[in-house]
């Protein structure tokens, strides 16, 4: 299937609000600790929207926003050393100005979250594909201006 064909994707990334602001100002989408996987799997033009539980990386500081938009703007995966033992993959992306937002408030619209009332189970994954309807509804308010 070509580029032109395949279809835009929509997807979400589990990661703690200080790495998604440090990803955002660097212009650039890592997901589940650096690994390639998830980044093969994403395009030019997809869509990801980012997750933080957490407002610090191994803290207990409860975040429980979507915290970035973007868009995937090339097809390279590069990486890169940060040290010895952290190579992390990544892609370039357009973030978009937006405002964080409250996942709680929207989880009984969301078709990615099955179980209602275990409704952060999805982004233990780290990584995954979500419909247009649950893109456009997350993003709809965080492009808005406007919180739940």
């Amino acid at each position: 299937m070509t580029e032109e064909n395949r279809g835009r994707k929509y997807w979400v990334i589990a990661a703690s609000k200080d790495h998604v602001k440090n990803g955002v100002a660097a212009g650039i989408t890592q997901a589940n600790h650096g690994k390639a996987g998830p980044l093969k799997r994403m395009h030019k033009n997809d869509f990801v929207i980012y997750y933080s539980s957490k407002q610090t990386l191994g803290k207990t500081d409860k975040c429980q926003e979507s915290t970035a938009i973007g868009e995937i703007s090339d097809q390279e995966i590069f990486q890169v050393k940060i040290s010895e033992n952290f190579e992390p993959f990544r892609r370039r992306t357009n973030f978009l100005q937006s405002g964080d937002i409250p996942v709680l408030p929207l989880v009984d619209q969301l078709d990615f979250i099955v179980n209602k009332k275990s409704w952060g189970y999805p982004f233990r994954l780290g990584f995954f594909e979500i419909n247009q309807h649950d893109f456009d509804l997350m993003s709809s308010k965080m492009l808005s201006g406007k919180h739940v």
